[in-house]
């Protein structure tokens, strides 16, 4: 059987699917496996994704092979919708519940998450069975709308309800006015009654969209509420409610507009349109209309259009919009530069490498988007509180309505406290409090050029005591230099040749300073055939004639090595190198040292994680004992464990968090993937421009700065921090205010003011987060 592999990028045969694990991959690969194509699966190459297929190229050609893909790819791409749509006229948490539970029973829907913080929905569905148009009809059916993401939601739709709230308060004072001047009671009752209508608009909306979805919410409780004032007369105790309610209500909305807009800002930082050279003309185009392979103008002064790669002219280039850096950087021809950041003083030719639906600025935003959708721990707590609350609510009010009178009490009087109880007894502040804090928090991150995927790990990040690092490009710089060449019966520059011949195929650090070594030297070699690496020891492979291999000592374990080498890997290894032994035929040709310095600043990233409680903080490395133990000591590392493969640092992780219970893995997520999953929040660094980094990490760090894990770290303790203090404030309200309106100590119109009063003061304490930049004392956000 004569076996072929082809190799497409994903993102060719499924534009449309957000990244490789989502389910729309798997039915493509399962659709491909037939009679001809033996195995499909996904790998990365030049940190892309790409679909790996091989086939029997004796049955089937390279050209049916395409056309089967292409097909099969469009066929899925097709039927299954992905979708992210903006949702308007959310008031509470439960509005979210509402919507997932209606479209979770609209046939073809596969995925419906909303986050009433984001206003946001994310959506996957099968066009053959359901449509846009279908979704879309049961939102509004609801009484909701969808926007465009982009769209401005525009004045009267972010102001109606403040609009609404103050003509209640007017009609109210105007009612009671009237009854102080002696109007006739007609007046007093009109004013009253318009109030209700104004004040009680969406509360009435809201309340039947719960009712109709078999859920009884905050607007519910309220409106029973202010029907019973109604009932028994007091229409002004009843207008008052409703006017207390709704202007907490759309101060909560303001508050919460101020979080979301932190985030949609992201999104306006690219610019709309594009200078790009064409052929031989400038002509200005959209974004969403540039090629990969266009070259694009950058006046000083201007936005970065596009992701791409500097073909002409210098610069210092802001990128702190992306990645969070306060100093700008200077790019150069052959540098990376990412749509969104400002161009300095100089002209720049960029050759377009990424769509706008691709770039990296693209990817934060709709990551970001996305984490609102992600549930907390202590959202998911609340919310199951909530659920078993609120009909235990309506029950006792029930029997507080029922019972009393039996005994001789005025129904009249229980009837009141009933409804007083109802409103006591709201968890709205305890619904609210966590996702804006969430909220908040998220945006504050990517502000500063930190992406945190979602609450979960947003709180699982705020609990660490213990955080492993991998060494090389994270402890390290990364870009280790060669230092030693020792030579065994041939010359160094001979052992070197042998060396970059091996490493050439290679893109391990390591590799590339041996093989940029011997450029340096202008030294030539044969290209390599039979290559095989080892995981986490060395390669081995064919050059010419000569059968070589390159790698650490575990390479050669078993085997006779020779005192004369073994002297001079411990003498190096001792002055802190990472030593690579090359053999030729069976014979060891030569030792090269390398050595790779610690990055500026660690330590002091180090004192600041210990001050925010991290008390474990360990090395992991595949490099000998010896050179960890000099970084680990250089930057003043707790622990250090050294000579490990991929799959010990795995175990090793494992073990950090059987022991502490939460630990972190910080890596470049790219050769740290398997240990960043296993760790309870991975954190990869450098996620700018790189698609590893952004796909495989609970948290990113999109520049390549290990200084933004302390803001990281300490942002998520801060928001912890404002969660639970938000938990104590809303069930430190209804603690109070059931026993207070239980006895009658408080009124309806008190007990609306406390529990309206505590849901903005949650929310407000939430937006704190916002403005966090450092943490001077635990658990304080300044």
């Amino acid at each position: 059987m004569a076996t072929e592999k082809l190799v497409l990028d994903l993102t060719l045969v499924l534009p449309h699917v957000p990244d490789e694990r989502d389910s729309c991959v798997e039915r493509l690969i399962s659709l491909l496996k037939s009679e001809h194509i033996d195995q499909a699966h996904i790998v990365r190459e030049d940190d892309r994704a790409q679909l790996c297929l091989h086939y029997d190229s004796a049955r089937i050609g390279l050209a049916e092979v395409r056309q089967l893909v292409t097909a099969a790819g469009a066929s899925i791409d097709k039927r299954y919708v992905h979708e992210s749509l903006r949702i308007e006229g959310m008031d509470c948490p439960t509005c979210a519940t509402v919507i997932e539970h209606a479209l979770g029973r609209l046939e073809g829907v596969l995925e419906a998450k909303v986050s009433y913080a984001a206003e946001r929905l994310r959506l996957e569905y099968d066009s053959e069975k359901s449509s846009h148009r279908a979704v879309v009809h049961r939102i509004e059916a609801l009484g909701y709308r969808i926007l465009t993401l982009e769209a401005d939601a525009g004045w009267w739709t972010e102001h109606r309800e403040l609009v609404f709230s103050f003509a209640a308060g007017v009609l109210l004072l105007g009612g009671w006015l009237g009854g102080l001047a002696g109007a006739p009671y007609a007046v007093s009752l009109g004013c009253y009654l318009v109030a209700y209508a104004f004040g009680g608009f969406f509360t009435v909306r809201d309340a039947v969209q719960s009712l109709w979805a078999k859920r009884f919410d905050i607007d519910t409780l309220m409106l029973v509420a202010a029907v019973g004032a109604a009932l028994l007369g007091d229409w002004a105790e009843g207008a008052l409610l409703l006017f207390l309610f709704s202007l907490g209500h759309a101060l909560e909305h303001s508050a919460m507009d101020r979080a979301r807009h932190a985030i949609e800002a992201l999104a306006d930082l690219a610019p709309k349109m594009a200078l790009v050279r064409r052929d031989g003309a400038e002509v200005e185009v959209p974004v969403e209309e540039l090629l990969r392979g266009d070259v694009v103008i950058v006046k000083p002064g201007q936005r970065l259009p596009a992701d791409g790669k500097v073909t002409e002219g210098n610069s210092a280039v802001d990128q702190s919009p992306v990645t969070g850096e306060s100093v700008p950087v200077d790019k150069g021809t052959g540098d990376l530069v990412f749509a969104g950041t400002v161009n300095g003083d100089g002209v720049l030719l960029v050759e377009v490498t990424k769509l706008a639906t691709e770039n990296t600025l693209a990817r934060m935003v709709r990551l970001v988007s996305d984490a609102q959708t992600q549930k907390s721990p202590t959202q998911n707590l609340t919310d199951r509180i909530e659920r078993v609350f609120v009909p235990v609510v309506l029950i006792g009010a029930g029997l507080l309505i029922a019972v009393p009178p039996l005994f001789g009490f005025p129904f009249a009087e229980s009837f009141y406290r009933a409804m007083a109880v109802l409103v006591a007894a709201s968890p709205c502040a305890l619904a609210i409090g966590t996702p804006a804090a969430v909220l908040s928090a998220v945006a504050r991150a990517a502000q500063r050029g930190v992406l945190i995927k979602g609450g979960a790990h947003l709180e699982n990040l705020g609990r660490l005591t213990a955080i492993a690092f991998d060494k090389t490009g994270t402890i390290t710089e990364g870009k280790p230099r060669l230092t030693d060449i020792v030579a065994f019966g041939a010359t160094e520059n001979e052992v070197l040749a042998l060396a970059a011949a091996l490493e050439s195929r290679s893109g391990h650090p390591l590799a590339q300073a041996i093989v940029a070594a011997a450029r340096e030297r202008g030294l030539r070699w044969d290209e390599p055939a039979d290559v095989a690496a080892v995981n986490g020891k060395g390669i081995r492979a064919t050059v010419g004639v000569q059968h070589l291999e390159i790698g650490n000592l575990k390479l050669f374990e078993g085997e006779p090595i020779g005192a004369e080498v073994t002297a001079q890997v411990e003498r190096l290894e001792s002055a802190g190198r990472t030593t690579m032994l090359i053999r030729a035929d069976g014979r060891f040709a030569g030792v090269v040292g390398l050595m790779d310095t610690p990055r500026t600043g660690v330590a002091a990233v180090l004192i600041a994680l210990r001050s925010l409680g991290v008390t474990k903080t360990v090395m992991l490395t595949g490099d000998n004992a010896r050179v960890a133990r000099a970084v680990a000591q250089a930057v003043s590392l707790d622990d250090v464990r050294a000579s490990l493969l991929p799959e010990d640092k795995i175990a090793v992780v494992a073990d950090l968090v059987k022991e502490y219970g939460q630990a972190a893995m910080v890596g470049d997520g790219a050769n740290d993937g398997p240990a960043l999953a296993r760790a309870t929040v991975g954190i990869a660094m450098g996620g700018a421009g790189t698609d590893v980094a952004l796909e495989a990490a609970d948290v990113v760090l999109m520049s390549d700065d290990l200084g933004k894990l302390p803001f990281a770290v300490g942002l998520s303790r801060a928001a912890r921090t404002i969660i639970r203090q938000n938990l104590f404030i809303a069930l430190g309200a209804v603690a109070l205010l059931i026993p207070a309106t239980l006895f009658g100590w408080a009124g309806l119109g008190l007990a609306v003011l406390i529990h309206e009063g505590s849901t903005i003061v949650v929310v407000f304490n939430a937006l704190r987060l916002l403005a966090y930049r450092t943490r001077p004392k635990a658990g304080v956000a300044s």
